[in-house]
């Protein structure tokens, strides 16, 4: 079953973030749904001002990972003013796709639904993805033909094509690209891309979903990761037949996920670009 954002956000374990006041923010654990990972962590400035909000989806190969690991960047763009939320979803060790996406759209619904709570403006928002919560991200982005307030998505060494990473870890030595596929048949219920499964990995195609009223992406590689830049390729082409801005931008390196995010001067772009389309 779907997860609904529905009745009164469910508090989870207290998060003390900021005990002195010293930066002004509150934050609290929030429940979206019934299982144990279906929470988020929501940073705000209770001044009685409403402001654009950036929703943070972690990686970790779809099956492991928590928004634990994303405190820092959270504090960061809640310190820049923003009301962030930091989500876990349900892993594909417990709920193979559509789970995870159908989560990151519950999460969002239950944030717009007690926006006044945490001063969100519903109509300014972002999604920012890292790796396989970058794949999260792209694919909430062009789910049904746009979503109200949306107004971009990004994307840290997202998995745009599971099936492309299917086939590059065919015939390779590479580890990670290995592991990766692995992941994607994971993540599709545990079968490869052929015959009763083919639904759902086309369901996880990113590009094959775009439409005209999806929000403008930005998507940053590495120029050698294992989620090579032409991961991005196929997006930029679609969304631009349908007549959406994608930026695509690599740097030299290895860097993947949050470790390209730390790379000198690739966090800081991705918050001019964010800036940018949130005003």
């Amino acid at each position: 079953m779907a997860a609904q954002a529905s009745g009164d956000p469910t508090p989870g374990p207290t998060v003390i973030t900021d005990p002195d006041g010293i930066g002004g923010l509150s934050s609290e654990t929030i429940s979206y749904g019934r299982h144990r990972h279906q929470q988020m962590d929501v940073w705000w400035t209770p001044d009685g001002m409403t402001r654009p909000g950036v929703f943070l989806i972690h990686g970790g190969w779809w099956s492991s990972g928590d928004k634990r690991q994303m405190t820092a960047i959270t504090r960061e763009y809640a310190d820049r003013g923003y009301t962030v939320f930091n989500l876990n979803y349900r892993l594909s060790t417990e709920a193979a796709w559509p789970a995870q996406r159908t989560d990151a759209l519950a999460a969002i619904a239950m944030a717009k639904k007690h926006a006044a709570r945490w001063a969100l403006d519903v109509t300014n928002f972002v999604v920012v993805g890292f790796s396989a919560g970058g794949h999260i991200a792209a694919s909430v982005g062009t789910y049904g033909n746009g979503m109200a307030g949306l107004k971009g998505v990004v994307g840290l060494s997202p998995i745009i094509s599971p099936l492309r990473a299917y086939k590059d870890g065919e015939e390779t030595l590479d580890p990670y690209k290995r592991k990766l596929r692995s992941a994607a048949v994971r993540l599709a219920g545990g079968c490869a891309p052929k015959g009763k499964c083919s639904r759902v990995w086309a369901s996880m195609e990113v590009a094959w979903h775009a439409s005209a009223k999806d929000a403008p992406m930005l998507t940053v590689h590495s120029q050698d990761e294992f989620v090579p830049p032409v991961q991005s390729q196929l997006l930029k082409q679609m969304l631009g037949k349908a007549g959406v801005a994608v930026t695509t931008w690599s740097v030299p390196g290895i860097g993947h996920s949050s470790a390209l995010y730390r790379t000198p001067g690739v966090a800081e772009r991705v918050q001019e670009w964010i800036t940018s389309h949130l005003g």
